[in-house]
């Protein structure tokens, strides 16, 4: 598994010394609890632009998955994940605006992190339970979550196949059909969806 981290509460935000510039590449990752690829959740001195690809899932609790909390301030984003294959997942994606402890009673619980701008696309997955779990903050909702060209297989008990709450996206060739929350139709949620990406679909920042 890879666990991408910067610093945890006011001791990551006065730090400040963010995780970015990251390439992840050709990996093949298996975790029976946990996440396999986890953003956070102690994420404080800010995590950006990072390009994951060609990357191989399989025999897992969850496969890639976003972890904040408030108190943590700092900010995930422009995140692009491409080129992926899950093999019996049960939660191919995650975001959790809830999820860590704090390392003592000294955290400013208005230090709000921010999630925006995360790219999930050409994936492509088999026995998956859950495609997609998104509970963000009420107070900082994730914005900017954008999937395209991603078909995944969901096991028929699975009773409910995304989850999503304080949460805003874009949407393009998804099956099965995402929640409404990440199917928006404003122009302006594209764009911030794929800036990041050159005419071939690669990233523009690495």
């Amino acid at each position: 598994a890879i666990a991408l981290k910067s610093g945890w509460d006011e001791y990551g935000i006065a730090y400040g010394r963010p995780t970015t510039s990251v390439h992840i590449k050709q990996v093949y990752l298996q975790a029976s609890s946990g996440s396999t690829l986890a953003f956070g959740s102690e994420m404080s001195g800010g995590i950006s632009n990072v390009l994951v690809e060609h990357l191989h899932i399989y025999n897992s609790l969850t496969g890639i998955e976003f972890r904040t909390t408030s108190g943590r301030g700092g900010y995930i984003k422009e995140i692009i994940i491409s080129d992926v294959e899950m093999k019996n997942v049960h939660t191919a994606f995650g975001a959790m605006g809830q999820s860590g402890s704090h390392p003592d009673d000294k955290f400013d619980p208005s230090a709000l992190p921010v999630l925006y701008q995360i790219t999930l696309q050409n994936v492509i997955g088999n026995n998956i339970t859950v495609a997609g779990s998104f509970t963000g903050i009420q107070e900082s909702p994730f914005t900017s979550i954008c999937l395209s060209n991603v078909s995944l297989l969901v096991t028929s008990s699975s009773s409910t196949t995304w989850v999503c709450s304080n949460v805003l996206g874009f949407s393009e060739f998804v099956f099965p059909k995402p929640c409404p929350d990440l199917e928006s139709s404003s122009s302006n949620s594209s764009l911030a969806c794929f800036s990041l990406l050159n005419s071939n679909g690669r990233s523009a920042a690495l």
